[in-house]
């Protein structure tokens, strides 16, 4: 469809003051009142808002956006005149958000009668509704099928039009409570149709599929939850070549279901994969000698099941479905699962609580979260994570070491003022740690990366014209590269001259 309608407003006032009211498409309402912007980092054109405060989007697509103003945002509309025809067709729209074609056409029917029989009267709406259509050239739809184009829309949300405060990064709640699939159903699909060929039996597709690192992974995990006698033969194939990615969750997941077949003359193939490398060694360590019987490789293969796989899709960690999804290249997929997580997170940071000591947090999922955010190159939330990780660190070491991916995600996101004081409150921790957790960070990595990571913001200070900033920054850095000692201060003293060289040329400082 296309935006026709809204040429037509933007061209003739009285279209535009009936679209406002009763309709409450008010083209003067186009400013949202908070910066936001897509996860997705598409184009996002505000074209008019209602009196409730909430706000209409045009986004790359043409696709119509809706953000209120609590919070929640959903697609409403494949173009504006798909909306307007919604707004039109039933104004109460924000009523029905959760009714779907499933709930049946007398229902709806019901549904909406009612609502607009509250205020047919008072708007007029039944001599508004037929001008304002005839004006823009929409059709009339009945309420069942405004309804059925109204739940198709809100379930293209997420993942591609997930809304965010620009200023915070947290994600807007969803407009409706439609349930969406779990995760694992598109990240596993490939997964599952390559099971069924290879189940087939076409040795085209069997080297095809393990030949293929993320498809080999993929099989492998449609075949954890689906299990069947005869994949035994095609899980052999698929523990040989999964050893060419070294000690990975599947080459233990095709290990075990290999093991739990129960057959003594695998022994020999499961050793061998084992001893592929020192990680293969070390996560295959308990296998049980060669000269076990079926009793014992059965075991070892249920103690591993138990502990790392089985077959309940509920209880498979996400991580594991998130790093498939950016391993397809389901990119918005990932990002708004993970971006949820964080909320969540942040929301309630009683999810970090340990089972096993109710006062004691475990902070790791917001250092997960942070990597896998940088694996998607999505630093501005990969930031965000890494702040709330660094601010929850107990241990001088742990403070230090997450303030300085702090300050490098700061940097290079170009907060240069902030990695600045980032660092500064680093140092402040060298200087007075309150634990003996850093006794020797002179003569470790630790230091040659926080003499370095100085280093790299001096450059960037520089590169940025701020040649008082990039002085000061490189008089800390001189301090600390002076206190590291042995193999730290050899490896951080070339990135020092280099950088020294380029802030002290009098040329560039100007």
């Amino acid at each position: 469809m296309t935006d026709h309608a809204l040429r037509l407003l933007r061209q003739h006032a009285h279209l535009a003051e009936l679209a406002a009211f009763p309709f409450d498409f008010d083209l003067r309402r186009a400013q949202h009142g908070e910066a936001v912007r897509l996860a997705s980092g598409g184009p996002l054109r505000p074209v008019a808002g209602d009196d409730t405060g909430g706000t209409y989007f045009v986004c790359a697509d043409g696709s119509v956006l809706y953000a209120d103003s609590e919070g929640s945002a959903g697609i409403i509309g494949s173009s504006v005149d798909e909306a307007l025809e919604l707004l039109i067709g039933l104004p109460g729209w924000r009523d029905h958000l959760d009714l779907s074609p499933s709930d049946g056409p007398e229902k709806i029917l019901a549904v909406v009668t009612e609502t607009e029989d509250e205020f047919r009267e008072d708007y007029g709406l039944d001599e508004a509704r037929p001008r304002l259509r005839a004006a823009l050239g929409l059709s009339e739809r009945s309420p069942v099928e405004l309804i059925g184009m109204l739940h198709a829309a809100l379930l293209r949300t997420e993942p591609d039009f997930l809304l965010l405060n620009e200023g915070e990064g947290g994600a807007y709640a969803l407009l409706d409570r439609h349930p969406r699939p779990p995760l694992w159903e598109p990240v596993l699909a490939q997964g599952r149709a390559d099971l069924a060929a290879l189940r087939a039996g076409d040795r085209t597709v069997w080297d095809t599929v393990a030949g293929d690192p993320v498809r080999r992974r993929l099989a492998l995990r449609a075949a954890q939850f689906d299990r069947a006698d005869g994949d035994l033969e095609l899980l052999r194939h698929l523990l040989r070549r999964e050893t060419e990615s070294s000690m990975t969750d599947e080459l233990r997941l095709a290990a075990v279901l290999v093991g739990l077949q129960g057959h003594t003359e695998d022994l020999p193939l499961l050793h061998e994969v084992r001893e592929t490398d020192f990680d293969t060694a070390c996560g295959l360590s308990e296998l049980p000698g060669p000269d076990a019987d079926a009793a014992a490789l059965r075991e070892w293969a249920l103690a591993l099941d138990d502990c790392f796989f089985g077959t309940d899709l509920s209880d498979e960690p996400s991580d594991t479905w998130t790093d498939l999804a950016m391993d397809q290249g389901l990119t918005e997929l990932a990002r708004v699962t993970l971006i949820r997580a964080l909320d969540e997170i942040e929301m309630d940071q009683g999810r970090l609580r340990r089972p096993d000591a109710k006062k004691a947090l475990d902070t790791s999922p917001l250092s997960w979260l942070a990597r896998d955010f940088e694996r998607l190159g999505d630093l501005p939330q990969a930031l965000r994570a890494q702040r709330l990780y660094a601010a929850l660190q107990d241990t001088a070491w742990d403070r230090v070491s997450a303030r300085l991916t702090q300050a490098r995600l700061e940097r290079e996101t170009g907060e240069l003022a902030q990695a600045k004081r980032t660092l500064a409150a680093l140092r402040d921790i060298l200087a007075t740690p309150a634990d003996d957790s850093l006794r020797h960070w002179q003569g470790v990595n630790l230091g040659r990366f926080i003499a370095e990571e100085h280093y790299a913001l001096t450059r960037a200070l520089a590169d940025a014209d701020l040649p008082e900033e990039a002085r000061a920054t490189l008089a800390a850095a001189d301090a600390i590269l002076g206190e590291l000692s042995g193999a730290a201060a050899t490896a951080a003293r070339k990135l020092a001259e280099e950088v020294t060289e380029r802030v002290r040329d009098p040329r560039d400082l100007g």
